[in-house]
């Protein structure tokens, strides 16, 4: 069943991407009227990623709590506890909004990919403590970790920004700033390319697809939103990739 929902949901993930090469999802800066009534940004973005952070709990409680799905779930709860709690409070949000379908959508979507995560975490084939020298494992953790590091980087960056008050965007700038215009979702990218190497199911492979899937097109609108809005943006810094694209 996981292995049928997870195929099932890499087929949703290429739809995703090829739609999001023609719409661009109306949040944030790319926020734009038509798309019903909106809702304040901070609680909004903390129930849409509520999902993340009670599927592993519940799983955890309910399934294998041994050491390996214990330290795979530490490892999701690590990004997503800021995610979902940390970062809505520690960005300058008053005052912004995003379309209440919008939130539906990605609370939706959450609620069914997160918790397929979860369920082959702690509900899937019990992996013994000789996975934690597997070298899918090892190169999988060292993965998450430096892209978690590059993703709470870029983020701390983003954070900085604005004074208070403020609601404007700037240009930010400073390592790895200076090369691609989103670096904060290619941190997130190796995150979830290394936790899916270290578990080794096919819903944390689904899960990187699907982050792709909207996260590619999203760095693509950024770079170009950047592009047009800036004058003088950086013409040698890429969208995602540093020197390719």
């Amino acid at each position: 069943m996981l292995g049928a929902a997870s195929l099932a949901w890499m087929g949703l993930s290429a739809v995703v991407f090829v739609a999001l090469q023609f719409r661009t999802a109306p949040y944030g800066r790319h926020e734009a009227r038509g798309w019903g009534p909106s809702v304040p940004s901070r609680p909004a973005w903390m129930v849409m990623e509520s999902p993340a952070v009670l599927w592993p709990v519940a799983a955890f409680a309910t399934g294998d709590r041994s050491l390996v799905p214990a330290l795979l779930g530490a490892l999701w709860l690590l990004h997503y506890v800021d995610r979902a709690v940390l970062w809505p409070l520690r960005m300058r949000l008053d005052g912004k909004t995003m379309p209440l379908a919008i939130a539906a959508m990605a609370f939706a979507s959450n609620c069914v990919i997160d918790g397929l995560v979860a369920w082959s975490v702690f509900h899937g084939a019990p992996r013994d403590v000789s996975w934690l020298t597997d070298p899918r494992f090892v190169l999988g953790v060292a993965l998450f970790l430096v892209g978690y590091a590059v993703n709470r980087w870029a983020d701390g960056v983003l954070a900085g920004l604005r004074a208070p008050g403020e609601t404007g965007y700037r240009v930010p700038r400073g390592g790895l700033y200076e090369l691609v215009s989103c670096p904060n979702y290619l941190g997130e990218l190796i995150q979830w390319t290394g936790f899916a190497l270290a578990a080794w199911t096919l819903p944390a492979l689904a899960f990187v697809v699907w982050s792709a899937s909207n996260l590619v097109p999203r760095a693509g609108q950024h770079h170009a939103w950047y592009r047009s809005t800036f004058e003088g943006y950086p013409q040698g810094r890429k969208a995602l990739v540093p020197f390719l694209w």
